[in-house]
């Protein structure tokens, strides 16, 4: 294979320019990509896709795996200068910040796995948030979206908006008829997340997609706790698919990214805006990610695996008050997730009798989960939401949101169950015979 076949090929077309030019005619489309050219799909299973696509051999060396190309510009030839003049800039090499071949080859694996056209990569989940929302949004606009956001999603709508001129109306994502009720005549965007931080809510997807193509809104979901593995969101009627790239993609909590993903149309209208924003994603950064993408399918069937296992245990535990998990019976939204997730997820929320001074005493006596913010790691991560994500709540807003005291966050590893269980049995005992002791 050449090396003008690795690094782009300099006589295509793309973005599918008509044979009257790009900028004259309305009968013009963009092809899928920007991708590496010159690689053959390798498979249809998710765990061949994760492993190959978007992924290419040196063809100097022969070295298996994308290289690291830790530059920040290229050589400029009358192919990038058209490219700039005629609107394809996107599809050439010219400087990182713009695209690199690092970004290409996994923007290409992430599209393959949510079935994209086209994704872009970010330095961070807000990164992809605010370059999404505000490419899609215009000055005056209006957001419909969910009353339990990610903190940095809800910080965005609330405190940045005011300053464009822009509003959001935030909505119980259970309540359909109030969701559309809520659409304004200024309303652009609905912004969801397929499955809630902390109480795991699973969101009918379809039901919004189909509110949204009604109205002529687009909608946008956050589907960080829901990767493509379990569910390939765009398939559901969602316009862009937005995750932080450091917890379930990556996998081993030594990065911080985020991704787009959707039409080519769409994201080449987010692109300016990592352009103007200059969250792009390092090169080296991008080998983590696309390192990590490869073992994404076995990953999470070990978090499911584990997780399903525990959250039965944690259940029947008599210590135990209540138990999130979607694939529990239990769980208000096991059907929902029965017909929309194809594979579990990793984390698990519960409920502990003597509430947070229980819960400290407990991620204090456990061993093998850490004490820590994020998830989706290789590692067992604790959090208790009272501390850390909704720290700045009062005890009356936690419990309006559902969160009660006692409250405990954890997104499980891909350790063994029955080392986690065990783990977690001595340390209920500890938890509890501490409480004993204070009371005796």
């Amino acid at each position: 294979m050449s090396n003008a076949n690795i690094l782009g090929d300099p006589n295509s077309t793309t973005p599918a320019r008509t044979s009257g030019g790009w900028i004259a005619d309305l009968d013009r489309t963009r092809h899928a990509g920007p991708f590496l050219a010159g690689h053959a799909s390798a498979g249809q299973g998710m765990s061949t896709t994760a492993v190959h696509a978007g992924t290419h051999d040196d063809p100097r060396t022969g070295a298996v795996g994308t290289p690291i190309y830790q530059a920040s510009t290229f050589v400029l030839g009358e192919n990038q200068y058209q490219s700039v003049e005629e609107g394809f800039a996107r599809d050439r090499f010219i400087y990182s910040r713009y695209g690199n071949p690092s970004q290409w080859a996994v923007q290409e694996k992430l599209a393959a796995l949510e079935g994209a056209e086209s994704a872009i990569v970010f330095s961070s989940g807000m990164a992809a948030i605010t370059s999404t929302v505000m490419a899609l949004m215009d000055k005056g606009a209006h957001v419909v979206a969910s009353s339990d956001l990610y903190g940095g999603t809800y910080n965005l709508f609330n405190q940045e908006f005011p300053t464009f001129g822009m509003s959001c109306t935030m909505v119980d994502s259970y309540d359909f008829v109030a969701i559309e009720a809520a659409i304004q005549p200024n309303t652009q965007l609905m912004y969801f997340e397929a499955i809630t931080n902390p109480l795991l809510k699973v969101i009918d997807i379809p039901r919004l997609a189909e509110i949204a193509k009604r109205r002529n809104v687009r909608l946008v979901v956050d589907a960080t706790f829901a990767p493509p593995i379990s569910m390939r969101t765009l398939d559901h009627g969602v316009d862009v698919v937005i995750h932080s790239a450091s917890k379930y993609l990556n996998g081993h909590s030594d990065l911080i990214a985020g991704v787009a993903a959707g039409s080519r149309k769409l994201i080449d209208m987010i692109w300016p805006r990592l352009l103007n924003y200059g969250g792009s994603l390092d090169p080296h950064a991008c080998f983590l990610l696309e390192r990590g993408l490869k073992t994404l399918a076995i990953r999470m069937r070990a978090h499911e695996e584990s997780a399903t296992v525990l959250a039965h245990y944690l259940e029947a535990h008599p210590q135990v008050q209540k138990v999130f998990y979607p694939f529990l019976e239990s769980h208000p939204d096991y059907a929902t997730a029965k017909r929309l997730l194809k594979n579990g997820t990793g984390n698990i929320t519960f409920v502990i009798e003597g509430g947070d001074a229980a819960a400290l005493r407990l991620v204090n006596a456990l061993q093998i989960p850490k004490q820590a913010t994020s998830l989706g790691g290789v590692e067992s991560l604790i959090s208790l939401p009272f501390n850390t994500s909704q720290a700045t709540f009062t005890s009356r807003q936690r419990s309006n949101v559902g969160i009660d005291p006692g409250c405990v966050r954890l997104s499980v590893g891909i350790e063994d169950a029955a080392d986690l269980i065990a783990d977690f049995e001595q340390a209920l005992a500890v938890t509890y015979s501490q409480k004993e002791m204070s009371h005796a």
